[in-house]
């Protein structure tokens, strides 16, 4: 029997299971509060790079992030206000900086972004508009610490078969002409590619419709209608802004969302809204050809057809989204020590968007503790669109066949 699925969540990973669903033959449906791809999946910085498999919480992160946190300017901010679900967070955060943890995540998160990577290549063949481009990826730095911080990543990741070359400074300058300032070194990825975020999730979009996909916008998850037998629970129903949807099983995929909406079902899902920003400027007189992380900064460049994309920063807050001016100068400040950027450059659009943060920086992927049909995938922290499809096929094969190569315990909702 062909069975029924209702995804909440019209981002990339909700997109993403609904393709790979409706590829295993299921009946699918996607809800979405607002349109399909205008959330977080809209202003990321278009990477699909199995090199950035690092959880948030990575060993010697203790006193970098502190060091951070005290400077409302600094790559990582968090808001000093009131909140348990912070507090809690904040602890399960600093408990998961151990060697082992992150081992473990690194070898599940590369996995789930190598599938997602030879994914997007199918889907760039059959919709080209979402201009993927495998040119590599560069990390440089201007400092000790940083080259020592990219050497360490490189490292880490070739365990995995993830390739990467260490180049000095007058290596990378030989490379990438349009970079400037006293570099010391860094790493080049030959195999990441980048395309455009919101073609991509609207590319996914169309593929799902074709598959038979209906996808209903504006349209809200209001409250689920819940039966109990012992002590598993079912979700028979779920009530939405546009009616009743009845299905055999629901994932939630509602990004930095996932947290309010779980805490209706009385699950513990403690994730927060890691608030980043993206501005589109003019292109370059000496544009980049491939895509730059700046490591003292922690600045995404991501060249574009005909401009530029910088992105950066990461403030926890609680479904906070006003734009705090601060940080979206330093982070133009800090790419115009890098770039040849002018002052009075032309600035398209700003954009801030709320990254769903897991404590322990690995994301939900599994059954819901003590129910029976809701699936979990949420919470990928700046990996949603490079983990999309690979936790796609995750999903897809729990749901269908009850297990997957993919399958990694690290991922299991009922750590939390």
């Amino acid at each position: 029997m062909q069975k029924s699925i209702t995804i909440i969540g019209g981002g990339i990973i909700g997109l993403s299971c609904a393709v790979k669903l409706a590829e295993a033959g299921a009946d699918v449906v996607v809800i979405e509060k607002n349109e399909v791809g205008y959330g977080c999946s809209y202003g990321n910085a278009g990477w699909m790079t199995p090199c950035f498999a690092m959880p948030l919480p990575m060993p010697g992160m203790l006193m970098k992030s502190m060091k951070w946190m005290l400077n409302p300017s600094g790559p990582l901010y968090i808001k000093p206000v009131p909140s348990v679900l912070l507090s809690q967070w904040l602890t399960r955060f600093l408990l998961s900086m151990t060697e082992e943890k992150a081992q473990t995540a690194i070898e599940a998160l590369v996995k789930l972004s190598i599938k997602s990577l030879q994914d997007y290549k199918q889907l760039a063949l059959e919709y080209p508009e979402i201009d993927m481009q495998q040119k590599g990826l560069l990390m440089v730095s201007a400092t000790k610490d940083g080259v020592k911080a990219a050497t360490q990543e490189m490292e880490l990741v070739a365990k995995h078969g993830i390739p990467g070359n260490f180049l000095t400074g007058e290596q990378i300058k030989e490379f990438e002409p349009a970079l400037r300032g006293n570099l010391l070194g860094g790493v080049y990825f030959s195999q990441e590619a980048h395309a455009e975020p919101l073609k991509v999730v609207q590319a996914l979009a169309k593929k799902a419709q074709k598959l038979g996909v209906r996808i209903l916008e504006h349209t809200e998850f209001l409250k689920a209608n819940i039966t109990t037998d012992g002590k598993t629970k079912k979700i028979k129903s779920i009530q939405t802004s546009n009616g009743e949807m009845i299905s055999d099983s629901f994932v939630l995929a509602a990004g930095s969302w996932s947290q309010a909406l779980a805490d209706e079902l009385s699950l513990n899902v403690p994730i927060l809204g890691g608030k980043g920003y993206a501005l589109i400027v003019d292109q370059l007189e000496a544009q980049p050809k491939v895509p730059i992380m700046i490591v003292d900064r922690k600045i995404a460049i991501t060249p574009r057809s005909n401009s530029l994309r910088i992105a950066g920063t990461l403030e926890l807050v609680n479904q906070d989204f006003s734009i705090t001016e601060r940080r979206v100068k330093a982070i133009f400040d800090g790419a115009k020590e890098f770039l040849q950027i002018p002052n009075d450059i032309k600035v398209y659009e700003t954009w801030r968007g709320l990254r769903p943060c897991t404590p322990d920086g690995v994301p939900l992927i599994g059954w819901a503790k003590d129910y029976s049909n809701l699936m979990m995938a949420c919470g990928h922290q700046m990996l949603g669109l490079q983990a999309g499809l690979g936790t796609g096929q995750l999903v897809s094969d729990l749901v269908t066949k009850g297990t997957s190569d993919l399958q990694r315990s690290v991922y299991d909702p009922a750590r939390f």
